[in-house]
């Protein structure tokens, strides 16, 4: 292994930040770049007229609507740590791109409103990171404002998820008068003033919890709780072990208010302490080390039209193993062929910046002609595969038609380039004359991509809601359609079949109804937990 691999390997971090929506993981990531010098003013993540919209939100419904609803790769660096942030949509309906992205991260950190603990959405993706085995750091938010009682929240943490929880900073100040926190390791108290607007880094003043500016700053009241809470939490409560953390079992927490950047330079000091450098890759031929001499990465995302002046598609991958330098050629193993890649980008949001090199843990991006999905391996080595992605099941259909049929042309484009993001899954009904079906989880996909082919593509479309709620593929070596039956058969992008039902009912009475029916939550042979290379 060269010096300078495992030097650029050591510096690494790539995470993903995951929360329930509003819980305010949109304005953490700005805060992150903005005290790494990546940005100079945070951004707002409300749509209001005129405001700047958020680093990380590039589509234009994000900075619309002032939310995520597309993941996005960031790197910058901090302390001679070269971060790697993969933003994740936080709206539910977006769980499976999420999902993806949380397959190419080393830990993530979990984003909590300090009103409401654990939510749903941070249930259901703190449960993957878990299944993965990623370390996750607890980032409580909004503490600006009214909150539940930290002890509780750190209860809630525990019993609701399972996991050990470590306070690493603590609250100073009263709920609607949150003044800084308490640093644990150092038994420095860091108190902040707020900034104009909250565009700037706060000002700080740091100090001993008895020293006499730190009363004058938060007040004796404030004072005197935090001297009460931290003999009760260095009692009470356990510490930390990086053993544990490193193993999912334990979780650091840090308290803190993004939108007014009060504790969150604290957090991402300990953040690159703690954080794993990038992770062995497990493959079908057993662990690959980063360290391994030749380079190899896998395609985590597909996204089109990033890129108002060329209207492309760019691959998002993942670097897994070697360093990768600009102009080498390595072997698509699905496609098994060579690629040569000359044109390799780093992402910010919605700009692209050309590179000469990457290391594991990096994300670059490589214009894709159409020849890459979300699950492809590249290697300059020996040929691989990797575990499968999950498939989400859609629960909404909706009929589409083409008011305009000299359109066709960006029709189809669209329909295809969108389903392939993900954005949405594509159907077609058996006999190949009826309109595509487009299926979401939810509305929110359905408002993208309506509003993604009218700008993008300049295609306005029709809908038509569809009764159907549920969507099954047919195990091929099973049932053998008939002319004769009542279900309703419909073909996916990959011309897998798959039938469509409007509730478990009717699943139901298929199974009975049609002798030797066999029905899937995913595609015939992505019980195969390794991704297909055929």
């Amino acid at each position: 292994m060269s010096e300078e691999l495992n030097r650029e390997i050591s510096r690494r971090r790539t995470f993903a930040i995951i929360s329930h929506p509003d819980a305010g993981k949109t304005t953490l990531t700005e805060n992150l770049l903005l005290y790494s010098g990546a940005i100079r003013i945070s951004g707002s993540v409300t749509a209001k007229k005129g405001q700047k919209h958020a680093a990380s939100d590039w589509m234009s419904m994000e900075q619309e609507r002032g939310i995520s609803i597309t993941s996005s790769a960031l790197q910058f660096e901090y302390e001679d740590h070269v971060i790697n942030l993969l933003d994740t949509p936080g709206h539910e309906d977006f769980s499976e791109d999420t999902y993806r992205t949380l397959m190419a991260v080393d830990s993530a950190v979990m984003v909590l409103d300090a009103a409401k603990g654990v939510e749903a959405q941070t249930r259901k993706l703190f449960a993957v990171c878990r299944e993965r085995g990623i370390p996750i750091f607890t980032f409580i938010n909004k503490m600006d404002r009214p909150y539940q009682d930290p002890y509780d929240l750190i209860d809630e943490v525990e019993s609701v998820l399972g996991i050990i929880a470590v306070p690493m900073t603590w609250p100073v100040g009263e709920p609607g008068d949150f003044r800084g926190v308490y640093e644990r390791q150092s038994q420095s108290v860091h108190v902040f003033e707020r900034t104009a607007g909250n565009k700037h880094k706060a000002a700080l003043t740091t100090g001993g919890p008895d020293d006499k500016n730190i009363k004058e700053l938060v007040g004796i009241k404030a004072q005197e709780r935090l001297i009460h809470d931290m003999e009760l939490v260095e009692d009470g409560m356990h510490s930390f072990d990086q053993n544990e953390f490193r193993q999912g079992e334990m979780t650091p927490v840090f308290f803190g208010s993004a939108l007014t950047h009060f504790g969150v330079e604290n957090f991402m000091q300990h953040f690159i302490k703690m954080a794993p450098k990038p992770r062995p890759q497990e493959t079908s031929l057993g662990t690959l080390p980063p360290e391994s001499a030749s380079f190899s990465g896998f395609v985590y995302k597909i996204q089109a039209n990033m890129d108002k002046s060329h209207r492309d598609r760019v691959a998002f991958i993942r670097v897994v193993s070697g360093k990768f330098e600009r102009g080498m050629k390595a072997t698509h193993v699905r496609l098994k062929r060579d690629i040569k890649m000359a044109y390799p980008c780093r992402l910010f949001g919605g700009e692209r910046h050309t590179i000469d090199d990457a290391f594991p843990g990096d994300v670059m991006g490589l214009v894709n002609p159409g020849i890459f999905k979300i699950g492809d391996v590249i290697s300059a080595g020996q040929p691989f595969a990797i575990k499968r992605f999950p498939v989400f099941s859609p629960e909404t259909f909706v009929s589409v038609t083409l008011p305009d049929p000299s359109k066709r042309k960006g029709f189809t484009k669209g329909i295809k380039q969108l389903g392939e993001e993900g954005v949405i899954q594509v159907f077609y009904p058996e006999g190949g004359h009826a309109h595509p079906i487009v299926a979401a989880v939810g509305q929110l996909q359905f408002d993208v991509f309506f509003a993604r082919m009218e700008e993008e593509y300049s295609v306005p479309l029709n809908r038509e809601p569809l009764p159907y709620s549920l969507c099954r593929w047919v195990d091929p070596q099973g049932y053998q359609p008939q002319s004769t039956d009542l279900l309703k058969r419909v073909r996916d992008s990959e011309e897998h079949l798959a039938v469509l039902f409007q509730g478990e009912w009717e699943v139901e009475y298929a199974m009975r109804q049609y002798e030797g029916l066999k029905l899937l939550n995913a595609p015939s042979g992505l019980e195969n937990i390794w991704q297909s290379q055929d």
